[in-house]
């Protein structure tokens, strides 16, 4: 008789005709009755109806495990957990049992709402009745211990299973990846493979999860071969999930490739190959698939527009970014935060930052990541001030920083040379419990050593846990070290890295060369360089090449410096020549100058920079007509070289500056100061100009910037800047002439 009534319940596609059927049912006295009354309970909530299920069980006088059956199973497959849980207990109160499905249901919802306690409870109710023999329930405790990142115990309740099927081993291959053990993940899909089972569309798309966690293209073509052995590619979920791997991976040829052969694309699989396109590195190919999506008549989703997005802002057209923008709103998505946030964030790589602050001036409701990509916005376009006023208005506004706004605005404080909101940002993140992130941390010791508090930032380096110092951390503080003269420390770290097996990445090299340049080490600097190299097989870039033409160019190997150049892999760039030259003007080496001059010039034809440089070097040689002509090109090409800025800090009050501007500053007293160690540094060669030739001449005048930075265990350091080159130098200890209060200073190169 249950057959014919489940028969006519499953042709009820409204809740209308299926109420007029249950009314049939009262009316005949069948409501009642144990299969009929799980079967409308099922059917109500596979219309959408869930409160009528529950009404339905509420009616019922004496629920059997049937009824409670159902109604748990719809409880959970619809996340209410809780209910689920309350029904749960009722029914164990009145000594029913669940089978082994609903035991794995009752397991899920333990995990959603009483996680660890209420987890541990529910395994030892499955324990009790004996059902962790079965399969299902199995599977749903080692999922249940991976999302409590009890992986320890996930495996033992995995090993004790008497019976595993392909979901249990999928299962556990899934926990143990997600955890980050990448290698006994291989392991046990060897270990299913001996067991004779055939991998399924789970399996494969675990196993491309960890390709791409292994960063193992040859991998991930291993599996897609798998894939096709096993006739899976067939299935969306597998062929997404192998052109995700190949996007994550690089390899955008075999992507597209596969992106041509599926058949049925959805939204999803466009959305992944634009983004792939936009991550690495072609935006213009993101775009043109973004148009071929718009004629193939699929809508574009959240997904379509961050990634469209994100490719314009690496074009960082600003013409793209308006276009785009258009196509966001005239498709519904711009209503989304994320969106907005995204916009923003395009905007200011674009050089709009007026048009990112509209876009959140528009937004009603703010977010922290909000407010976090307008701060950025200010930052990357150099309006720190803007930047500050916007941190100080967010606090304002009730929103709590978090680390990630932190680290966007530190760069403003310390470019407007702020350390006492360092600090406060400091003690801000210890109270917030801020100062466990790492990348925080690093930002934070970054900003101490740029605003002269080397101590400071040791204390923090040290303070950090060694297992926790990542080599970015390490790398911040050798680059301190560098810049603040402690030439020594910067090798003691780097032989203190080494001692503790962490691998030393290009940036760790950069420092190293940096110090050595500023020490005059060469023949340290040549056994870095070679280490980096032979050793650990990194490529040097344009960065570490120009390190090695300064160090070899201050020491005056120039034929050196200038073989090296001929042998770089890389055509050189003007980070590779403008130390050359800038070299060959402390040595009065004409003939090498005009030639690096000429590479220098062809690259940047608009810097009056380099023609500057360039006659000052034929003034020093006593070439006249080659400063003629130089001074010919800047007069016709209407160029002028853009001066330093400075800002000084005193009691509050930041007074900008510039070069050869003393009588504006902040007073006589200041000028006189600064005459004083400038006709210091002329008689001594103290600093970049000292090449043993005694003190400079009117031709060799470096037009010296004198900045003061702040010092923890000094009132006030001088340092002296040289506008070609624009290294600072510590040259000598002084009382500053405004007294007490501290002075941080710092330089904007033009």
């Amino acid at each position: 008789m249950s057959s014919i009534p489940s028969s006519i319940l499953n042709l009820c596609n409204n809740t209308q005709v299926l109420s007029q059927i249950h009314s049939r049912f009262i009316i005949h006295g069948l409501h009642q009755n144990p299969s009929l009354s799980s079967l409308l309970i099922d059917r109500y909530a596979h219309l959408s109806r869930l409160d009528l299920s529950i009404k339905l069980f509420e009616s019922l006088t004496s629920p059997t495990a049937l009824s409670y059956h159902a109604i748990l199973r719809n409880l959970c497959l619809n996340g209410e957990y809780h209910s689920a849980l309350v029904v749960y207990r009722r029914m164990v109160a009145q000594s029913l049992f669940p089978d082994e499905s609903v035991s794995a249901l009752v397991i899920k919802a333990c995990l959603h709402v009483s996680r660890l306690l209420g987890c541990l409870q529910a395994h030892c109710h499955v324990l009790k009745l004996g059902l962790d023999c079965f399969a299902v329930v199995g599977n749903a405790l080692v999922e249940m211990y991976g999302k409590l990142c009890e992986i320890g115990d996930a495996r033992r309740v995995f090993d004790l299973m008497p019976r595993k099927n392909l979901a249990s081993w999928n299962a556990i291959i899934s926990v143990v990846c997600e955890s980050g053990y990448s290698i006994e993940s291989c392991r046990l899909f060897k270990r299913l493979r001996f067991e004779g089972l055939e991998p399924d569309f789970v399996t494969i798309v675990n196993l491309l999860r960890l390709c791409v966690d292994l960063n193992s293209l040859l991998m991930g073509k291993s599996v897609h071969w798998l894939a096709i052995l096993c006739n899976l590619t067939g299935e969306l979920w597998v062929s997404t999930a192998l052109l995700m791997m190949y996007c994550k991976l690089g390899d955008l040829e075999t992507a597209r490739r596969l992106f041509d052969w599926i058949q049925d694309k959805d939204c999803a699989v466009w959305n992944i190959l634009i983004s792939g396109y936009s991550k690495n590195g072609y935006p213009g190919l993101a775009l043109e698939l973004l148009g071929e999506m718009g004629k193939s008549g699929l809508r574009t989703d959240l997904f379509t527009a961050i990634a469209s997005i994100a490719a314009v802002a690496e074009l960082k057209s600003l013409r793209w970014a308006k276009e785009i923008h258009g196509h966001v709103i005239r498709n519904g998505v711009d209503y989304q935060v994320s969106v907005h946030n995204s916009l923003i964030e395009m905007y200011w790589k674009c050089k709009s930052p007026e048009i990112a602050r509209r876009i959140f001036d528009s937004l009603g409701n703010k977010s922290s990541v909000s407010w976090s990509s307008m701060i950025k916005c200010y930052v990357n376009n150099g309006f720190d001030s803007e930047s500050v006023l916007l941190f100080n208005e967010m606090k304002k506004n009730g929103v709590r920083p978090d680390a990630i706004t932190l680290i966007n605005v530190l760069p403003a404080f310390v470019n407007s040379s702020a350390l006492e909101q360092v600090e406060n940002s400091h003690g801000y993140s210890i109270k917030q419990g801020l100062n466990s992130s790492v990348s925080f941390m690093t930002s934070l010791l970054v900003s101490y050593a740029k605003c002269g508090c080397i101590e400071m930032a040791q204390k923090l380096f040290d303070e950090e846990e060694i297992d926790r110092r990542d080599v970015v951390l390490w790398n911040s503080m050798i680059g301190a070290y560098s810049k603040h003269g402690s030439w020594d420390q910067c090798f003691k770290l780097y032989n203190q890295m080494r001692d503790l097996a962490l691998r030393p990445d290009p940036v760790t090299f950069l420092g190293l060369l940096t110090a050595c340049v500023n020490s005059g080490k060469v023949k340290e600097g040549q056994k870095c360089f070679s280490e980096m190299v032979d050793i650990y097989g990194y490529q040097p870039d344009q960065e570490h090449y120009a390190s090695m033409v300064d160090l070899l160019g201050r020491s005056g190997q120039l034929e050196e410096a200038r073989k090296l150049i001929e042998k770089m892999p890389l055509k050189p760039d003007v980070r590779v020549w403008g130390p050359l030259l800038s070299a060959c003007k402390l040595h009065s080496e004409t003939e090498l100058a005009e030639f690096a001059a000429e590479k220098i010039i062809a690259m940047e034809p608009h810097n009056a920079g380099n023609y500057v440089l360039l006659s000052n070097i034929y003034a020093a040689a006593g070439k006249w007509d080659g400063v003629a002509r130089m001074r010919s090109f800047l007069r016709g090409g209407s160029l002028k070289k853009t001066p330093g800025i400075s800002w000084l800090d005193i009691n509050g009050q930041v007074y900008q500056f510039k070069p050869l501007v003393i009588s504006n500053f902040v007073g006589d007293a200041f000028a006189l100061s600064v005459f004083f160690l400038t006709t210091h540094v002329k008689q001594t060669r103290v600093g970049p100009w000292d090449n043993g030739k005694g003190p400079l001449t009117a031709n060799e005048d470096p037009t010296a910037i004198i900045l003061f930075v702040n010092s923890s265990n000094r009132e006030s350091i001088s340092g002296v800047v040289s506008p070609a080159s624009f290294r600072s130098q510590t040259l000598i200890s002084f009382r500053d002439f405004f007294g007490p209060p501290r002075m941080n200073c710092c330089l904007r190169p033009p």
